[in-house]
């Protein structure tokens, strides 16, 4: 039986090219998204891969999300906590809605995300927690405060995870993209994104499905003894 799979914020960008990399290494996917009710459809129909709205930020909307897709697709094997927002501010002009909307969603989502899955991950002795993280969270980033806290901060929990799991056949790992081409940055004008390129020693952007391959390497059940650990995929932008 193939395994089941979830990506939050799995039906745009990065987490589109998770979940279809997913699909195509055989596993059954539901993916979760936010607002835009329009391009999940879409991406449904694209794909074929199930769409489910809930708040990542709210303990109870994920909790029954959760209990939806495993109704629907059965126990969730991989977790993949990929949901993340910005509100980017200066931190002398940064409001407290700015920080706590970003911590509820990039910090307390991957805890209301894996929360509710990991009793099920213990008792059957296999789980594979894998957290979009950033770049930003290894080095932090100027009008970031909020977004590179909670990104370091993920990247706690991964650790921590990791020790609390590997008994019972789970392993808690991230990833640290650098700045790879979706519609986000793609939207930045040319000048700033020439001047981003510019410091990448590769020469260019990053691809979602780039970040997707790691996360298959990662959710595979012969990864079992990379736990911990941090793969940094930023085209040589900055090393730990």
């Amino acid at each position: 039986m193939a395994r089941t799979a979830l990506v939050t914020g799995g039906s745009r960008g990065i987490g589109a090219a998770i979940s279809k990399a997913l699909k195509a290494a055989g596993y059954s996917v539901a993916a979760t998204y936010a607002g835009n009710d329009e391009a999940a459809a879409t991406f449904t129909e694209e794909t074929g891969i199930k769409t489910y709205k809930w708040n990542v930020g709210d303990y109870e909307e994920s909790k029954a999300g959760i209990a939806r897709v495993e109704q629907d697709l059965g126990p969730i094997d991989v977790v993949v906590a990929n949901a993340g927002i910005t509100r980017d501010a200066p931190f002398h002009r940064m409001t407290p809605e700015q920080w706590q909307q970003v911590i509820d969603t990039n910090l307390t989502g991957v805890f209301n995300t894996v929360h509710p899955v990991w009793p099920g991950m213990r008792e059957r002795g296999f789980g594979r927690v894998i957290v979009i993280s950033s770049i930003n969270g290894q080095k932090g980033q100027f009008g970031q405060v909020n977004y590179a806290a909670t990104k370091a901060g993920d990247l706690g929990i991964v650790k921590s995870l990791a020790q609390e799991g590997a008994a019972k056949g789970i392993t808690a790992n991230a990833i640290c993209p650098g700045y790879i081409a979706t519609e986000m940055v793609m939207a930045v004008p040319e000048k700033v994104r020439d001047s981003i390129i510019a410091q990448i020693p590769t020469g260019r952007l990053g691809e979602p499905e780039e970040i997707a391959r790691c996360v298959v390497f990662l959710a595979a059940d012969d990864a079992g003894f990379v736990n911990g650990s941090t793969i940094t995929a930023n085209g040589g932008q900055f090393f730990v």
